[in-house]
């Protein structure tokens, strides 16, 4: 017996895919495309953490799955390191010098390169302005659920 259909793609080391995902944490969603136009990038390119992409490979065109990551394993553990004090005087240079900075607020820095940005939580303000960013990833040292609609793989 032979099938005329040919076999869906399924998803390799490097593809490029077109999905909706979610991403959550116990407190909820932190990405959600599914209400949105879909993503698209590229598996190995850092723009899912390597246990998330784990759980795409071998995955075929229109699977739609959600898998249950452990804490700590989509995103590492939380690192006390990545909580840091940044002065005023620079918050200035960044941005806005009127800017008002409120715990919980997202902000947006620049890498070294100028090539990307990455994002600080706010914790704390200090009377001379200084604030307290945590740069963990939000989902660090939390289980995640990450639930996936694969759309075309290339």
């Amino acid at each position: 017996m032979t099938s005329t259909a040919a076999a869906l793609p399924t998803v390799q080391p490097g593809s490029f895919l077109t999905l909706h995902y979610r991403l959550a944490g116990p407190a909820g969603d932190v990405i959600n495309t599914f209400a949105d136009k879909p993503a698209t990038l590229s598996l190995g390119t850092g723009e899912l953490s390597p246990a998330v992409e784990q759980r795409l490979l071998g995955l075929a065109e229109g699977t739609r799955t959600t898998f249950e990551l452990p804490a700590g394993e989509a995103f590492g553990e939380r690192n006390p390191d990545m909580q840091q004090w940044v002065a005023r005087k620079l918050m200035n240079e960044l941005g806005d010098p009127d800017e008002k900075y409120n715990v919980g607020d997202v902000v947006q820095f620049p890498t070294p390169d100028g090539q990307g940005s990455y994002a600080g939580a706010v914790m704390q303000v200090r009377e001379d302005g200084a604030v307290l960013f945590d740069f963990n990833h939000p989902l660090a040292g939390q289980p995640v659920t990450f639930e996936v609609q694969l759309i075309g793989i290339l």
